[in-house]
């Protein structure tokens, strides 16, 4: 089973798994956060067909508004 590193932590992921299937798995919302994947920015128009693979690392990012 492939592992990635996120935001620090390792965790399993399933062979194919995109970064928009990680956001749904953990209930985000990708016009809210930010992906960096092994040091570059993944657009959001990218997440469904960026495919993680073992050893990738990656920081999810959450925007908070503020005023």
């Amino acid at each position: 089973m492939p592992t990635i590193v996120l935001n620090g932590e390792p965790r399993p992921t399933s062979e194919g798994q995109s970064v928009a299937d990680l956001l749904r798995e953990l209930g985000l919302d990708a016009r809210q956060v930010a992906v960096e994947r092994n040091r570059d920015v993944v657009p959001r128009a990218e997440h469904g067909q960026t495919v993680l693979a073992d050893g990738d690392q990656l920081e999810v990012v959450t925007f908070v508004g503020g005023g």
